[in-house]
């Protein structure tokens, strides 16, 4: 006579969750899976216009003004990074957070806020950020993609 096969119940409600043939789905994206697929890279860990929250948005807009200097910035990319006027570490400045319609480049002056990076707060990226005047001799595109050149 055949054993009796005891590593999965006959029962279906006694069967553990795991033992299914149905495999657990979660909403991170993972490479492979078909939202991945859609987007075709991570969302941002930083908080962008959309993002932020209400706080910190709040906090933001209340802060001080400063100046400084496009260090760089990649439109492709999204992100770039401001020199502070009065020295110190550079800023990050993330693409939603520029205001006006010229993609800042290198050696333009903006003026700015800052909001600090979550989860640990210690760093800083740019918002409200507002090209003041452009870098004379060099071209400018608007968001549009019409080249200006100053």
């Amino acid at each position: 006579m055949a054993e009796p096969d005891l590593s999965t119940p006959a029962d279906p409600s006694l069967r553990s969750p795991r033992s299914s043939s149905h495999s657990l789905s979660f909403p991170f994206l993972r490479e492979g899976s078909r939202i991945w697929e859609k987007t075709g890279e991570l969302p941002s860990p930083l908080p962008t216009k959309r993002t932020r929250t209400y706080s910190a948005t709040v906090r933001a807009n209340s802060g001080p003004v400063f100046k400084g200097v496009c260090k760089n910035f990649s439109r492709s990319q999204g992100h770039g990074y401001i020199s502070p006027a009065k020295g110190g570490e550079d800023i990050f400045v993330h693409i939603s957070d520029i205001e006006g319609e010229y993609v800042p480049v290198e050696g333009d002056e903006v003026t700015y806020k800052v909001c600090p990076i979550p989860p640990k707060n210690q760093k800083f990226q740019a918002v409200e950020v507002i090209i003041t005047h452009l870098n004379p001799g060099t071209k400018h595109e608007t968001w549009s993609g019409q080249i200006i050149s100053s």
